[in-house]
Formats: structure tokens, sequence, C-alpha cells
């Protein structure tokens, strides 16, 4: 994937579209305290297995909050999008899939994994995860996003998924990490 980064620069937030920044102040335990957070919306993510491939269907994308603390700035992931619809989570993560990574699947065909809390220390939005298996017959684009997103489809044979959970070279989620346990414990066959 292509990723020259030119004038990479932090700006005071203006109009903000996806987050909201707060100081809460609280008593905990008669102590006076405060927090900085970040109101976020929560989010879908999606496990994808390529039966005729053997692999996992992830997408590399550049992160510009991954950059300042990151060579590249690119991560690979798992399939994951915001919940800023008025459509149901397993819509969406439905939509996501085709959008992303470009297979058609039905909201019949996701099975739920597990929901958790992301990035506790300052936002904790909520995510839900989910499990879809894809073939060919399934393929309806090439994905790689809607609008100006530039996410590149990758495919991760199951052979190389342990390995890969321990390479900190790459720049990855811990969501994507338990959803490879998950897999080796509930799909492997």
């Amino acid at each position: 994937m292509e990723n020259e980064i030119r004038s990479f620069q932090l700006n005071p937030l203006v109009d903000p579209k996806f987050i909201t920044t707060s100081l809460a102040t609280y008593q905990q335990n008669g102590i006076d305290k405060s927090w900085e957070i970040v109101e976020a919306h929560d989010s879908v993510a999606i496990l994808i297995y390529h039966r005729t491939k053997d692999a996992f269907v992830l997408v590399r994308q550049f992160r510009p909050a991954v950059y300042l603390n990151n060579l590249d700035g690119l991560t690979v992931e798992l399939c994951a999008g915001i919940v800023d619809k008025n459509l149901s989570l397993l819509h969406i993560a439905a939509e996501e899939i085709e959008e992303e990574c470009g297979y058609q699947v039905t909201v019949d065909q996701l099975e739920k994994i597990a929901s958790f809390h992301t990035s506790v220390g300052f936002a904790g939005s909520k995510q839900m995860l989910y499990y879809a298996e894809v073939d060919e017959s399934m393929k309806v684009s090439e994905g790689g996003g809607v609008d100006d997103e530039q996410i590149e489809v990758v495919y991760l044979p199951v052979s190389e998924a342990n390995a890969f959970i321990y390479d900190e070279s790459v720049a990855k989620t811990p969501g994507l990490m338990f959803a490879f346990m998950w897999w080796f414990e509930n799909k492997l066959r």
C-alpha cells in the first residue's frame, strides 16, 4: 500500500464530527477529581474468515493517531465501522464488510462473538464484535471503503495468524488479537 504522508501537524479541534472532548469532574470516595475524556461513537468490528483461501480478511489503513507513535501510521485491523446511522448493529456490520472488503453478507450470516469497551483510559466506547465467513461467490467489489477512504484488503493465512498476534512490528488492535484467539478456540476445524 502506498503511503506517502506530508505536512502532518496537530491543530486544535474545531466543530468535531465524530468525537467530543470533555473534562469530567466528580467526587470519588469524598475526594474531588477530574479526568479528560473523549466521547466517541460505539462501533462494530467483524472477524471475516475466507473459507476457500483459509485466510482472514483484514484491512490495512493509515491511522493519524498511530502515526504519532509509529513510523508509517499503517495498521492492520478487523473490518470495522462506527455506529453513526439509524441501523441495527448487524446491518452496520454487513454494510462495513461490503464497503471495506467487497463481500456481501446478510445479517443472518453474522455471528456475535462479544462486546467490550475500548480505550477505557480516555474514551470507553463500546465495540460489538461479530464473525462472518465468506467465499468468492460473495464478492461484489474490490472493497477499499467509501468516499476518500484508502483501505487495502489483506488476506492473512490462518497458518500465519498466531505468529501475527505476537508480531510487534505491525500496528494492530487488541480486538483483532482477541478475535483470532476466539477463532482458534471456537472455529478451528
